[in-house]
């Protein structure tokens, strides 16, 4: 997910801080990474806890710490012939770059962990990549979605960059195809938040993989309010169908504004509309007949034995049920264990390697594997809303 709602970065304070924290990194990691000491692993979290995106940040956390608190009931993660308990360092990015290459610096060099989970967006995570590929430690996103987070500029792999969520490309096609074979959808019209390549990048693989007739392409920034006349000019084109990548935040008014215009067209988005908050500004009456793609439904009719279990004991731990964000952070600490059992070792250089290497694991949003470009492959569903409230899930291929 890319960070839209920070869109305006000092670029001399964000390189200062780089420059700064990588210094330290290249001082201490010499490229060897870190080994955990005594009978605790250091799991870090560079997340949005405060600031623009700190709705999905917080998500993210609960599904961090349910994850650990398990582990750690279960006896630690086995490293070789003995377990070892986890011990976290959670850190605060404030939703800024420069507050994330700074965490990113601290958690690897000062603090030692052997791998961190998080940022949540793609600019945070992408102004944190210097500081732990210095460092050798391996960071898994629970949502960094734009396609080129994982790889540098040449194309290659970047090698200690992972995340647990499709990439843009994966989300635009897929709604693509929703709109193509389930809806039927002849005619759709765009409506993409141009903030960041998060819109523009899923309005971009839609279109490519639409079969369909694109009658109209419009575009709103993040902070938007008011959308009638898009809405009023969508109307006037007879659509079957709206595609609208973005965030909760603009998307809730523009349900609500087109539903209040008389526009009754399925709206289809993407993960950035998997929060609670957005039936709450649209209002659950104008949320239906809404549908995005997510990893992850409480209604997918095939859920398997790990998310059962996990809607479970999630809404024993908070009393609610359990959110996208939640539940990719939670994976993100499985693909951790899995990498630190599979290598038989805390040093975070082998756990970056083991990661890259993970086959077939069960997680809460699918069996997953990692591909050459630190993608998961895993399912993916387009989830339904009526009234404010998830009714269905659509497995799409």
């Amino acid at each position: 997910m890319k960070n839209t709602l920070v869109k305006i970065i000092a670029t001399a304070a964000t390189a200062a801080a780089i420059m700064a924290m990588a210094g330290c990194s290249a001082k201490s990691a010499a490229g060897k990474g870190n080994t955990a000491s005594g009978n605790t692993i250091k799991i870090g979290m560079n997340m949005e806890l405060s600031g623009a995106a700190a709705g999905y940040g917080n998500q993210m956390k609960q599904g961090f710490d349910l994850a650990v608190k398990q582990i750690n009931a279960d006896g630690g993660i086995k490293v070789g012939d003995k377990k070892m308990k986890i011990k976290t360092v959670v850190q605060d990015n404030k939703s800024t770059t420069s507050g994330s290459a700074s965490v990113a610096a601290q958690l690897a060099t000062k603090d030692k962990v052997t791998a961190i989970v998080g940022p949540a967006t793609t600019n945070d995570g992408t102004a944190a990549i210097p500081n732990i590929t210095k460092a050798a430690v391996p960071s898994v996103s629970p949502s960094a979605t734009d396609p080129d987070y994982t790889l540098q500029k040449n194309g290659k792999v970047q090698t200690y960059v992972f995340r647990a969520c499709f990439n843009n490309d994966l989300q635009g096609e897929t709604a693509a195809h929703f709109a193509n074979k389930t809806l039927k959808a002849k005619n759709v019209a765009i409506l993409a938040d141009n903030s960041s390549d998060y819109g523009t990048g899923l309005a971009k693989a839609f279109k490519k993989a639409y079969t369909g007739t694109i009658k109209s392409t419009q575009y709103f920034s993040e902070g938007d309010k008011d959308f009638n006349a898009l809405i009023t000019s969508i109307k006037n084109k007879k659509v079957d169908a709206i595609y609208a990548p973005g965030y909760y935040s603009e998307l809730g008014l523009i349900i609500k504004q087109a539903r209040q215009s008389g526009v009754n067209v399925p709206i289809i988005g993407s993960d950035g509309m998997a929060d609670p908050k957005l039936a709450q500004i649209a209002s659950n009456s104008n949320a239906t007949n809404v549908y995005y793609t997510t990893p992850f439904s409480t209604k997918a009719g095939d859920t398997n034995a790990v998310a059962k279990q996990f809607m479970t004991d999630f809404k024993q731990e908070y009393k609610e049920d359990a959110p996208t964000f939640s539940a990719l952070a939670y994976d993100s600490v499985l693909m951790i264990k899995q990498a630190i059992e599979d290598s038989k070792s805390t040093n975070s250089v082998k756990v970056a390697k083991a990661l890259a290497k993970i086959k077939d694991m069960p997680a809460v949003t699918g069996k997953t594997s990692v591909d050459k470009n630190h993608d998961p492959e895993k399912p993916i569903v387009v989830e339904q809303l009526t009234n404010g409230k998830v009714t269905s899930a659509t497995a799409v291929k």
